[in-house]
């Protein structure tokens, strides 16, 4: 299996990218593609001592930057690492994509180079949250600021094939985010998609309202992205908030940092479950090829995870279902009519 990766997206590139595809290699045994400038790729591995054996480099020349109009990747930056290495995507040089860089370049690069699984309106950034209940996933959590019903629903089909084939989940349970858990709360995107939801191939369980998200009362959340990138955002910035407050608390006195050294196991374990590392990035749910995203702050072990997500969604043929449920929702839409 080959990885194609982009040298050059994200903070801390081209550096973690590199640490990060190596011990990937190393770890799961794949293939990788690095695209970007290969005289600064090269230069950078020797200069840190990272050994590029068996990585094949596909230059590019040029890097997008976050705060560039995503539409420009078609043209002004066609020769990016990022349009380069989805380019070589979708001419089968290899099976999967991960990049650190623009959220907003990737999903124009996943729906006009890649493309979108046929019938598919919009692709969909699906995040993996920490919760009560381990995690949830989190569609659309930004690449749509605005969606139709029938999107929403795509959402949730998706969604669900995801959580059962890659993270595991019997059955997931889908649940529609609202300001109420009555079917008749709502605006005309909330009421339309509940409908839609329910004649879905997929286990609808209603309305979820946003304190519901954290205490594990749905495996899937589906909401449309301005909605999903707020609660994205007020997420990361509590989570932050809390692990300050914590870490002040234990180091207060003597007495704070001996209970603090007697449950350290168990802050340790719960670190780990808050950390967005682990998961590695955010796959773009819709797009006819797996594209992952990372995040922008990654560093070696963010990437080294990304990869073996591509990895997994590759070997356990997420977009295969994902396209097969797409096609019974359709089916079931049309015969509920």
């Amino acid at each position: 299996m080959r990885i194609i990766v982009d040298a050059f997206g994200g903070d801390h590139a081209p550096l973690e990218v590199l640490k990060g595809c190596a011990l990937a290699k190393e770890e799961y045994g794949v293939e990788i593609t690095l695209c970007g400038d290969e005289e600064k790729i090269r230069a950078c591995a020797k200069d840190n001592g990272i050994a590029l054996d068996g990585m094949d480099i596909l230059h590019a020349p040029a890097v997008i930057p976050v705060e560039a109009d995503p539409t420009t990747l078609l043209k002004e930056y066609a020769d990016s690492s990022m349009a380069m290495g989805m380019k070589a995507l979708k001419n089968g040089e290899g099976d999967a994509f991960v990049s650190a860089g623009s959220t907003g370049a990737l999903v124009v690069g996943a729906s006009l180079i890649v493309k979108r699984l046929k019938g598919v309106r919009r692709v969909g950034l699906a995040t993996v949250i920490p919760n009560a209940n381990k995690f949830y996933l989190l569609m659309d959590a930004g690449a749509n600021a605005e969606c139709r019903p029938e999107m929403l629903a795509q959402f949730g089909v998706m969604g669900s094939v995801y959580m059962e084939r890659l993270k595991g989940v019997k059955n997931p349970r889908v649940g529609l985010i609202n300001i109420g858990t009555e079917e008749t709360k709502g605006l005309e995107l909330q009421l339309e998609s509940y409908k839609l939801l329910q004649k879905a191939p997929v286990n609808f369980i209603g309305n979820v309202e946003a304190r519901g998200l954290a205490l594990g009362e749905c495996d899937v959340a589906v909401c449309d992205g301005f909605v999903g990138n707020v609660a994205l955002k007020l997420t990361e910035g509590l989570a932050k908030y809390f692990s300050n407050e914590l870490k002040g608390m234990f180091m207060a006195n003597l007495k704070t940092k001996i209970a603090a050294l007697l449950m350290k196991d168990k802050i340790a374990a719960f670190k780990k479950s808050m950390d967005y590392k682990e998961h590695g990035g955010a796959p773009l749910l819709g797009a006819s090829l797996p594209v992952i995203k990372a995040h922008g702050s990654s560093d070696a072990k963010a990437f080294k995870n990304a990869i073996r997500q591509a990895k997994e969604y590759v070997d356990n043929k997420v977009i295969e279902e994902m396209q097969n449920a797409l096609h019974e929702l359709k089916t079931e839409t049309k015969e509920a009519e």
